[in-house]
């Protein structure tokens, strides 16, 4: 449904709160800022007020930045891709996007056993599938197994789902940098995103996996990946892997993440995590999400690099889907943020790839002071793990 050109989920509820704010404020000749403004008007209904003018702020701080950074972005087009010798590869990024799909598998046991439809796709139909990991109070699921292919061990999370993409970007709007990142002075991150994966059933049983797979397969390489709050997950895993459990071939891809921490935050995540693709399609709304001004680089939410922007170019008659590999700031005002993100659709479809699951669920953000944790057994949990079984894949190849 569109509003003003605005692709944004249906809704019957009115508008309260702080809307005449929001009115006077779109009468701006800028007339893209009334359209953002429309959209978020939209969410807003039936808020407190006091949470409402937070939201709005935070709104006002990324089109002034974007307003900015637009007015500079032609001074940026001959940038390169910087020092990184981590190439993007155009195959990789389809198998993962297939896994970032493949995780949001509604059936745990047809997951597992690897007969889904999404499990079928091309790349992926010989994944040797090990270990699927479910927390039920917090909607969150993640698998880890084999490419041979591509000799690595796959991790994926799931991200978040289609029925609660609304509130869920209304939460993540108004999210702080409120809990340090241990052992990176000055990096801070938000503490729901960092205790979705340290803090729940997640992270204790891919470690778990991991030392399972190196015993039988070696030192195979390391892929996480995930899509939208998977991506934020599959983010400090990765990282996690490099610092605490010293793992040296570590890539991480994900696809329509948020931001998730401050500007210390990414420089230390791409100084222990070279290889990295950050893949945004289009207006996709979340990764503009949360708000980062380059007006205030301290104390606001920035992306790591190395971002990769989908987006449609005309070519004479025709559009072509165009693999845009930005700047290594994590902020490149010539790829996504040259744009201004308004679009739910975008962030569900990656490579024509469904990215929402095909079941229902009822979710909500982690909210937590970092020092929660589930045990073992906590009840709706689920852990479906087998054995490693080199024998079986070299039998089927």
């Amino acid at each position: 449904m569109y509003e003003n050109g605005i692709d944004i989920p249906s809704h019957n509820a009115s508008i309260k709160g702080c809307d005449h704010l929001l009115h006077i404020l779109s009468l701006s000749p800028r007339r893209p800022q009334k359209f953002v403004l429309s959209y978020f008007s939209s969410i807003m209904k039936g808020m407190h007020h006091s949470r409402c003018l937070a939201l709005l702020f935070a709104v006002l701080l990324g089109l002034f930045s974007l307003s900015s950074e637009r007015e500079i972005k032609n001074q940026h087009r001959e940038l390169k891709h910087g020092d990184s010798d981590y190439v993007f590869n155009h195959t990789l990024a389809i198998t993962l996007a297939q896994y970032s799909s493949a995780v949001y598998t509604y059936d745990v046991s047809a997951l597992f056993s690897w007969t889904c439809p999404r499990c079928t796709a091309d790349k992926i139909k010989d994944f040797e599938m090990v270990e699927v990991i479910v927390d039920i109070a917090y909607c969150l699921q993640a698998f880890i197994g084999v490419d041979h292919n591509l000799n690595a061990i796959i991790i994926a999370f799931r991200g978040t789902q289609m029925l609660s993409i609304r509130n869920w970007i209304e939460d993540i709007l108004l999210i702080k940098l409120d809990l340090d990142y241990p052992g990176l002075p000055g990096a801070k991150v938000h503490s729901g995103f960092y205790a979705s994966y340290h803090n729940t059933r997640l992270r204790p049983a891919i470690l778990s996996a991991i030392l399972k797979l190196k015993n039988t397969y070696g030192n195979f390489s390391i892929i996480v990946t995930g899509h939208s709050l998977g991506g934020a997950l599959a983010s400090f895993c990765a990282l996690d892997l490099v610092i605490n459990s010293v793992e040296k071939d570590v890539q991480l891809m994900t696809f329509g993440q948020p931001r998730v921490g401050n500007a210390v935050f990414a420089t230390s995540f791409n100084k222990y995590m070279p290889k990295v693709i950050r893949m945004t399609h289009q207006n996709d709304i979340v990764p503009h999400l949360p708000p980062y001004s380059s007006f205030f680089p301290k104390t606001t939410f920035r992306h790591f690099s190395r971002e990769v922007w989908l987006h449609e170019e005309e070519v004479g008659n025709d559009k072509q889907l165009v693999e845009q590999i930005c700047d290594d700031s994590g902020e490149d005002p010539t790829c996504s943020r040259s744009v201004y993100g308004n679009s739910v659709s975008d962030h569900l479809d990656y490579y024509g790839l469904v990215l929402t699951s095909d079941g229902s669920y009822t979710c909500k953000l982690i909210s937590t002071d970092g020092n929660e944790e589930h045990n073992e057994g906590v009840e709706g949990d689920i852990r479906l793990s087998r054995n490693p079984n080199p024998t079986l894949f070299r039998q089927s190849s």
